[in-house]
């Protein structure tokens, strides 16, 4: 074996340059986190400075709100079931919105990350072209752009599921693509020899191995989507969001309304949760069992 002394490297100069590296990466940590810091206090000061109250004084206030609509909640809890009945259209809805914009997002998706994938795109001087499309769909927020929609098409359901479908498929876009480029290239070298052509190589050669991954991915999405329809719901977009605006802009006398729809929408992202946990590890790992 080679003598590293020979070349001027010791192991004590390794160790001495080791432990100055590791000096240097803390100090770095340290300014880092001194910053944020600053940051921080600096943006909570700037906060009260423009708030039209006291900001650092209504902190205390916090769960004035919360407080109030539990105790209601709860002083008419025997009407809870009623409310579940009303609302469950309306959650329905949510539901709906999310699941039709997460397969219209995963179907795009499934396109556009081919595309944007080296050795697999069909053309490779677009790849760049298809990257820069993704982070813009990605980018803008869904409920910027559902607040276009409604302007241009009106309130409802519609605008909702264009614009979570939209950031979906740039999200998903991005993730699939990073699956794509562990995906093994000999299956799709042996399909190509035989003249296949680029949609039979995608079919047959690539999306069996990444499809797992694929719908991993979607089902998490999903979840995600359920929260993002019941927050455009406020803006106008319908769905349980909708309604539990107008429970709460009615202020007393309906915070049991609004308190039986956060029940609700909890519960069902609990559930949806534990389903799609359940579906991902028997998909990833074999493993069909619920986790908490």
């Amino acid at each position: 074996m080679a003598d590293i002394t020979s070349s001027g490297v010791t192991p004590q100069s390794i160790t001495e340059s080791y432990l100055q590296e590791i000096k240097r990466k803390r100090l770095y940590s340290g300014i880092t986190l001194v910053v944020f810091i600053l940051l921080m206090v600096s943006g909570f000061n700037l906060a009260a400075s423009r708030n039209g109250g006291s900001f650092w004084g209504g902190l205390s206030n916090f769960f004035d709100y919360p407080s109030e609509v539990v105790s209601e909640a709860a002083s008419k809890a025997s009407e809870l079931p009623a409310h579940f009945v009303t609302y469950f259209p309306a959650l329905v809805e949510t539901v709906n919105i999310a699941a039709v914009s997460t397969l219209i997002g995963a179907l795009l998706a499934t396109v556009l990350s081919l595309l944007a994938t080296r050795g697999l795109a069909r053309w490779p001087w677009a790849i760049g072209l298809v990257r820069r499309v993704l982070d813009i769909m990605r980018a803008v927020p869904d409920i910027v752009i559902a607040l276009i929609l409604i302007f241009i098409l009106g309130g409802g359901p519609v605008p909702a599921m264009i614009a979570i479908a939209f950031h979906t498929t740039g999200a998903l876009g991005k993730l699939f693509s990073e699956v794509n480029e562990n995906a093994d290239l000999k299956p799709v070298d042996g399909l190509k020899s035989v003249g296949a052509t680029w949609t039979q190589q995608m079919l047959l050669g690539v999306i069996p191995q990444v499809a797992p991954n694929w719908l991993s991915y979607t089902l998490l999405r999903f979840e995600i989507n359920i929260r993002a329809s019941a927050i455009l719901g406020f803006v106008g977009a319908g769905g349980l969001g909708y309604e539990l605006k107008n429970a709460i802009s009615w202020g007393q006398g309906r915070y049991d309304e609004a308190g039986a729809m956060f029940l609700m929408l909890f519960l069902t992202i609990v559930i949806v949760d534990q389903i799609s946990s359940a579906m991902r590890n028997r998909l990833t790992h074999g493993d069909g069992g619920l986790h908490a």
